[in-house]
């Protein structure tokens, strides 16, 4: 999970969270002291962690790294971008969602179908 502190903490009280005997968390908890680097730091690192099968990040989080968020394309783990607290979901921006309707109206358009 990679969100705001409020979103980070409602997940976490419904048992999403996990540290490690590391000390390592699979979650990151962004404010305005979080530059973009540690969240595409945290990014490349959750999508790369095979205890990892689904990373949450708030839409307007990946919105500041969409680049990255944009050009990943396996399917485990999944990207899920969620709402949060102060920030409401927009779907123009959710690239799964994007992804999902240029292949339907690719698959429209190749058998004829509108």
């Amino acid at each position: 999970m990679i969100a705001d502190e409020d979103t980070v903490v409602g997940f976490l009280l419904a048992g999403v969270g996990n540290v490690d005997l590391r000390r390592k968390t699979n979650y990151l908890i962004v404010d305005s002291k979080t530059t973009v680097k540690q969240i595409e730091d945290a990014f490349k690192e959750f999508t790369t962690r095979e205890d990892i099968a689904i990373v949450m990040i708030s839409q307007y989080v990946a919105n500041m790294i969409r680049f990255l968020v944009d050009s990943y394309n396996k399917p485990i783990p999944a990207i899920l971008e969620i709402p949060s607290k102060d920030h409401p979901y927009d779907p123009a921006h959710d690239s799964i969602l994007s992804r999902v309707k240029n292949l339907f109206s690719t698959e429209s358009v190749a058998s004829g179908r509108r």
